[in-house]
């Protein structure tokens, strides 16, 4: 391995959703104060990087996402004095701050999109507008097209209605959006997630989104205009593009963005072609066979972020883990991911084990592509039971649920009634407890990244699958040097064989403390440990 490494390859970042972190008024809502308040619990974590969701102006019509002023702080979250408090005391913690950026599409509040609508010659082309619509489908369910009374035009939005997507054919709209993107970058933000950035190149007309025909050209001039002869961190979510592709775009040589989240190994427990409300098992064999192609695409050319959840994913552990094993599979699923080449992410709550939810209610949810997918599928004549089987596994709130601290009421996060009801297995599963027991997942994770830091296999090392064709266990050798490390990972609810060939090893990490090797040839349920082979 030949790549230059940069601080950001060996960082470690932790994800902020601030509506559900901590309430600092008790109102409800997460706040940017309550953040603040935080920062030497996520830095004994091991953290260096804090990723910050969207906390610009925005009507909240899909939490942030659909920005109205990207100049203004919502006043939910606080104001612009308390976000560069924020950044200070980050900082001074020995911690960088990222910001989500989001600029495939703004909210129809955008003052852009109000002169657009009114066919203000200066903004008539800041967004896409045609006289018919196509069969496109938005992403959240329903057609891409909207009519505007206005404009007596159809205006396309890849997500909600209330997000029409931006018009980056537009020069002047592009050069609008880098001199915002400096200013961010001038108040001291140390880089930016690019929300669905893979959706910028592309042509409407010619039905191609995702890695659309002008994406290199515009992610250079991006880069050209705000990135380049900076030391900041750009990763792109980029869900609709290829593990070849995202390679290829974050390959140092040929700078477009450092890192990329890339999906492959997210849809597994979908059914292929039918979208993510149609469920089934997820298959080991795949999920080994996609990590193996992920790992060695990207060994070869660019880097890549690892991460199984966020605030758009449903909680991992009881979507690839075990509800009889909680504690064991949260530790495992975290050795899994963190055991390999790239860039940790964790979503808040996973260094704690915290689950998703499944209201019963359909009301109780708040996120607006679950609503959404309710009321179509409910028209198509699908069971409410079977709608609400699919939306439990899948749901975005089950990973929105405010973040639980502690035993008091609304799990420490508020003394209000928060926007969004906490998990009820809150009293057993929190900071707090996990804080205070040794054996807790928080301090399993303190442990592993502590060992990843130490141990430059797992920025360098090659990655070689062991046994691909196994459907119990994901196990893996990271090799750097004349050192080797092997990566164990159970996928089961009952003891499996295993051949521990190498007859001299030592145990880094285990979330079994009691297991001697030498005297067996199998491991227990879910078990997860990282074992150093040789002397």
């Amino acid at each position: 391995m030949e790549k230059k490494i940069k601080w950001f390859n060996q960082a470690v970042v932790y994800q902020i959703y601030p509506l559900s972190f901590k309430d600092s008024n008790d109102d409800g809502i997460g706040d940017i104060n309550g953040i603040t308040s935080k920062l030497s619990y996520i830095k004994s974590l091991g953290v260096d990087v804090i990723w910050l969701s969207p906390v610009y102006q925005s009507p909240m019509k899909d939490n942030g996402y659909d920005i109205s002023d990207y100049k203004k702080i919502n006043p939910i979250f606080g104001n612009m004095n308390d976000l560069k408090n924020l950044i200070k005391n980050t900082h001074a913690k020995g911690m960088k701050i990222i910001m989500d950026l989001v600029i495939n599409h703004t909210s129809d509040q955008h003052s852009w999109f109000k002169k657009s609508q009114q066919n203000d010659l200066a903004y008539r082309d800041y967004y896409i507008w045609r006289d018919e619509p196509t069969d496109v489908s938005s992403i959240f369910g329903g057609s891409a097209w909207t009519y505007c009374e206005k404009r007596k035009q159809y205006y396309f939005h890849l997500f909600a209605k209330e997000q029409p997507d931006l018009n980056w054919h537009n020069p002047k709209l592009r050069n609008e959006l880098y001199q915002m993107i400096n200013e961010w970058l001038s108040l001291g933000i140390d880089g930016f997630r690019l929300d669905v950035i893979d959706l910028i190149g592309k042509d409407v007309d010619d039905k191609k989104f995702a890695n659309g025909p002008y994406l290199k050209k515009y992610l250079k001039e991006l880069y050209t205009a705000c990135f380049a002869g900076k030391d900041i961190m750009t990763v792109g979510e980029m869900p609709g593009i290829s593990i070849e592709r995202a390679s290829e775009l974050t390959n140092e040589h040929e700078p477009y963005l450092n890192m990329a989240f890339q999906f492959s190994h997210i849809s597994l427990d979908e059914i292929k072609g039918q979208g993510k409300w149609a469920l089934k098992d997820l298959d080991l064999i795949e999920l080994k066979q996609t990590f193996n192609h992920v790992q060695q695409t990207f060994y070869k050319k660019g880097w890549n972020a690892l991460f199984l959840s966020n605030h758009d994913q449903p909680r991992v552990l009881f979507r690839y883990g075990s509800k009889k094993y909680p504690q064991a599979s949260a530790k495992m699923l975290a050795t899994m991911i963190y055991g390999m080449q790239g860039t940790p992410f964790i979503y808040q709550g996973e260094e704690i084990g915290m689950t998703g939810i499944a209201f019963k209610d359909i009301n109780n949810y708040q996120d607006i592509e679950t609503k959404q997918i309710y009321d179509i599928l409910i028209k198509k004549g699908f069971k409410h039971q079977d709608i609400m089987r699919s939306i439990h596994k899948k749901s975005r709130d089950n990973s929105r649920t405010p973040f639980q601290w502690d035993e008091s009421t609304y799990g420490g996060f508020s003394r209000h009634k928060p926007w969004l009801q906490v998990n009820e297995n809150y009293k057993s599963i929190n900071a707090k407890n996990n804080i205070e027991n040794e054996n807790s997942v928080f301090h399993y994770y303190k442990k592993l990244l502590k060992l990843r830091k130490e141990h430059d296999v797992f920025t360098y090392g090659d990655f070689q699958i062991l046994e691909l064709d196994n459907p119990n266990h994901f196990s893996y050798y990271r090799t750097f040097e004349d050192e080797k490390y092997l990566v164990i990972c159970s996928f089961s609810e009952k003891e499996q064989p295993f051949n521990f060939s190498h007859q001299k090893f030592r145990v880094l990490i285990s979330n079994y403390n009691d297991i001697d090797f030498e005297y067996r040839q199998t491991i227990p349920p879910y078990y997860a440990g990282i074992l150093k082979i040789g002397d």
